[in-house]
């Protein structure tokens, strides 16, 4: 096991900033993943620890020890692309041997690794196969043992799933995670699919214009983002904008809170901790935390408001509600007994409720 850290790394391509001082520590045998959409700066971080490009500024340690000056063939890592490339006129059993008859490994020792490869991947029946007889799924479970054949200290995934069909990469991703956790390697993981990062993470990494906008477990990502793009990026999210009207302190080991006023609504939310009274900011609250409550009386509570159904759509399994209040058009998903309850109800005043709510500073209107 290996531990990764970047310390203040910068990439320039000619006047482009690709990658903006970026510092993260993952730790032995950790599983990350850079999160973001394209042109984020994550596969460009990934090249860089694999000695694939080098960095304009800043440092990348192995275990401590600075691998700026290592060429990628002497790091000891293990690559996953989007493509298999795999050998098309070699057998399995030869792709998944090629790297360490290179490092010219005794023969003996190639057929037992092999073999262990193939058995933890399950595709011991397939070793003589050559790669155009296999399905896109086996092809890419070869690619990750000729991978892991080698021993490498770090893996790093650049979106290998990309190319395969959902039900393939929800199965394979699984896969992924089984072998990482089995062989206690550190793994960086690049992808731009939130499902693949929040199903087999230990920890995201949301990029964005080259930085890392924030990091932490699927949790603190998905109820607590800490900046606009975050709350905006990750999943399905209400913005309101507002004004914070007071500073709350939380209850002892609780989160402190902050009050906002949105037109006439009230609300409270979580506090950044870097607001103070007066500031414009955005409250985000998702659509699945908000119940709708059929009744209208007028409430000054916090997160209780009131609006009208303007629009019911029937989703199967949920129902999605638009709720106008305020000028504001609110989405709130309702399942089971709530959803039956809905329909039929538009142009019908009612109640939301808001739960977990997530305030942040409106950078838009800082910077107007």
């Amino acid at each position: 096991m290996t531990r990764v850290q970047l310390l203040d790394v910068s990439k320039r391509f000619g006047q482009t900033l690709a990658v903006d001082h970026v510092n993260a520590d993952i730790a032995d045998g950790e599983f990350v993943t850079l999160l973001g959409p394209s042109g984020c700066g994550k596969t460009t971080t990934l090249r860089m620890v694999a000695g694939l490009i080098d960095p304009t500024a800043g440092q990348i340690q192995f275990d401590g020890q600075a691998v700026n000056a290592v060429p990628s063939h002497r790091r000891n890592i293990g690559l996953a692309f989007q493509s298999h490339a795999l050998f098309p006129h070699l057998s399995v059993a030869r792709n998944i041997a090629f790297g360490l008859e290179v490092k010219r490994t005794p023969k003996v020792d190639v057929q037992r690794r092999v073999a262990e490869m193939l058995d933890m991947v399950e595709l011991s029946e397939y070793g003589a196969r050559m790669p155009a007889q296999l399905s896109g799924g086996q092809q890419q479970r070869v690619a990750l043992a000729r991978m892991l054949a080698t021993d490498p200290r770090v893996l790093l995934f650049d979106e290998p799933l990309s190319a395969l069909d959902r039900n393939l990469r929800d199965s394979l991703k699984y896969s992924i995670l089984d072998l990482q956790r089995r062989t206690k390697k550190t793994a960086i993981y690049v992808t731009h699919d939130q499902s693949e990062a929040f199903a087999i993470s230990d920890r995201i990494f949301v990029m964005n214009d080259g930085r890392i906008e924030q990091s932490g477990t699927q949790l603190d990502i998905y109820l607590r983002p800490r900046t606009e793009f975050v709350a905006n990026f990750v999943g399905d999210n209400n913005a309101i904008a507002g004004e914070v009207t007071a500073l709350v302190p939380g209850a002892p080991g609780e989160p402190s809170l902050v009050d906002v006023r949105a037109g006439r609504m009230r609300l409270r939310g979580l506090n950044p901790g870097n607001l103070r009274v007066g500031d414009k900011v955005l409250a985000f609250v998702r659509p699945e935390n908000i119940d709708v409550l059929m009744e209208s009386r007028e409430s000054d509570e916090p997160n209780l408001i009131r609006g009208r159904i303007a629009q019911i759509v029937f989703e199967g399994p949920t129902v999605r509600v638009i709720v106008e209040t305020d000028g504001v058009a609110i989405r709130a998903t309702a399942g089971g007994l709530g959803r039956l309850t809905l329909l039929d109800q538009e142009r019908r005043d009612v109640l939301l409720r808001l739960q977990e709510v997530t305030v942040v500073r409106d950078e838009s209107a800082a910077a107007a």
